[in-house]
């Protein structure tokens, strides 16, 4: 049977980009990792091995490093941006760039002084990775339309009450008791794509639209009187869409971190909430609650799989 070639792309993946801007005696951290796709006239390539339209992926990563240095990371969004302008208008066979970007988050050490050289200020150079979340961004451009597509990923959350689980169905297989006061924790990930779509538009504040989104996030899984995790989420998601709005579409997928109560009957112990109780914090297997939230008459684009994000 004859063949034919079908979607394909390539580039550099995961070129690890650590800038630092010094302001005096205070330094700045832009922490990324940064993957790279192509597609466009790339036929040739595949049915013959002819590079002609080919941009080397040693030259995206080059080029990468060099935009680091003369254009500055402002924002993951905006470094990702002007990645993907560059590829698509400076080489003619490129028809679409997507540049994913992980953002790791670095938190300044606060010193006593003590150590700080005569006559001059405390130097602020001096940093501890911060351990939440791994900020991500996604930019796609075609030479005509962005799509720009942001979140977070291993941001671990818990409620240990105001969370209940009952009024389920129930079969045959059913053991799990009902609970009126139980922890709620997860791991969220989330995606959530801007209304942002063409150069003619003023772009968003990307840092402090992740800093706010975040924080409606939070405040969301912390005020909401939990009766399941999949009521949670729409209400992180609807707090989401009702402040931010350069945003229309939030996707979650957030695995349920199960805590059981430990059976100390055995013991001769009481076990109950009520008194300092004692919980196994089990990490499989895990209930996984996912869903959109979107903006009234927005259509979803963000993957069902946020893997694939």
């Amino acid at each position: 049977m004859p063949t034919f070639l079908g979607q394909n792309q390539y580039g550099k993946a995961e070129n690890r980009v650590v800038k630092i801007t010094r302001d005096g005696a205070t330094h700045h951290i832009k922490d990324l990792n940064v993957s790279v796709s192509l597609s466009g006239d790339m036929d040739e390539v595949h049915y013959s091995g002819s590079n002609a339209n080919v941009l080397p992926t040693d030259t995206t990563k080059n080029t990468v490093y060099a935009f680091a240095k003369e254009h500055g990371i402002e924002s993951a969004e905006q470094f990702g941006i002007h990645l993907a302008r560059h590829f698509v208008t400076s080489q003619e066979p490129i028809h679409r760039a997507r540049i994913r970007i992980e953002e790791y988050a670095w938190e300044r050490i606060e010193t006593s002084g003590a150590g700080a050289r005569a006559g001059a200020d405390e130097a602020k150079h001096s940093f501890v990775r911060q351990g939440q979340e791994t900020r991500l961004t996604q930019i796609t451009y075609d030479g005509e339309s962005w799509e720009v597509v942001s979140g977070l990923k291993d941001l671990v959350v818990m409620n240990s009450t105001d969370s209940e689980f009952w009024g389920y169905v129930k079969d045959k297989y059913t053991t799990l008791p009902e609970a009126y006061d139980r922890i709620l924790a997860t791991q969220v990930s989330a995606r959530w794509r801007f209304n942002w779509t063409d150069d003619a538009r003023e772009m968003p504040n990307w840092e402090e639209s992740y800093e706010q989104t975040k924080k409606h996030l939070l405040q969301a899984f912390a005020e909401t009187y939990s009766l399941s995790l999949q009521q949670t989420l729409f209400q992180m998601g609807s707090r989401i869409i009702d402040h931010r709005g350069e945003i229309d579409e939030v996707r979650f997928s957030l695995p349920n971190k199960h805590h059981f109560l430990v059976d100390l009957e055995p013991f001769g112990l009481k076990n109950d909430t009520a008194d300092g109780a004692v919980y196994f914090a089990a990490d499989r297997p895990y209930g996984l609650i996912e869903g959109t939230v979107l903006r009234d008459g927005c259509e979803a684009r963000i993957p069902v799989d946020l893997s694939n994000l």
